[in-house]
């Protein structure tokens, strides 16, 4: 497995076993996640300094420093007539990945994101799996078909199934060669988990998407571009029918994602014991 990949792994295994977020960090994300769930809608202003640091029972040292983080990500803008602001979506930067992993968990699905999300798949993914089949090297293909077997043990209760499909798509841009295609991998890779938590909640959704990745593996170790271009669309086309599904019925029942989410995790403390 050549240095790319092995990077990858490194990176998934940090996030997974990151240190305790420090005091601006919570706040960062708790005010993120605030902004995002629409609790300080664009146009409005933020509680003043001493109103945060009570509310946090931080000093304004930490208040600041997660203001200035917010700022840099273009969510808020710091007046000193009018106070802090929170600005328009269109002034995020979208692609930042604690934003997209907000917005994600919102608990107000936002179908606009959903329908955006498959619109860049669409766009991406295909060119992608093209050059891949024409550029992959051997130990390319080798990953790919590691994280597809890594697929399959994750169906059969043998693993996380989300963990091993970014692993597949992020091997696919990777292997691709093209420079700026790599440099979108960890903000695709944070915009993919996002849908895929979404869709992994379909009963046996995981194991019906299966035959569609062994497509685009199979497609690609051949050298294939058009049958790896035809898979890869076959493969986000019913993804973005799962995902829209999904949250429509979130919609319906809010509730229905934290069941999911507890069934989950009763499955996993089932298999370990």
């Amino acid at each position: 497995m050549d240095i790319r990949h092995t990077c990858y792994k490194s990176c998934m295994t940090a996030r997974s076993s990151a240190p305790r977020a420090t005091f601006q960090e919570q706040v960062l994300h708790q005010l993120g996640k605030d902004i995002c769930a629409g609790r300080y809608r664009p146009g409005q202003v933020l509680p003043s300094e001493p109103e945060l640091c009570e509310r946090f029972g931080y000093s304004r040292i930490v208040i600041r420093e997660a203001i200035k983080s917010l700022v840099a990500k273009g969510m808020l803008e710091v007046s000193r007539r009018v106070g802090t602001l929170v600005l328009e979506l269109s002034r995020w930067n979208l692609f930042d990945t604690d934003i997209i992993a907000w917005r994600a968990e919102s608990r107000q699905p936002d179908p606009t994101m959903a329908r955006d999300l498959a619109e860049l798949r669409r766009v991406v993914e295909p060119a992608a799996v093209r050059l891949a089949a024409v550029r992959a090297s051997d130990s390319d293909r080798k990953a790919l078909r590691a994280a597809y077997m890594a697929m399959e043990r994750a169906v059969a209760g043998k693993g996380d199934y989300v963990e091993a499909d970014l692993a597949f798509h992020a091997t696919i841009l990777s292997a691709c060669g093209n420079q700026f295609l790599r440099q979108m991998q960890e903000a695709m890779s944070a915009m993919l988990q996002a849908s895929f938590k979404v869709i992994s909640e379909k009963p046996g959704g995981p194991a019906f998407s299966l035959p569609m990745h062994e497509a685009i593996c199979v497609a690609i170790e051949r050298g294939d571009a058009e049958a790896a271009e035809r898979a890869a669309l076959v493969l986000i086309e019913q993804a973005e029918s799962d995902l829209q599904d999904r949250l429509r019925l979130r919609k319906a029942d809010p509730r229905s994602s934290a069941r999911s989410a507890a069934h989950r995790t009763r499955e996993r403390t089932a298999r370990s014991a």
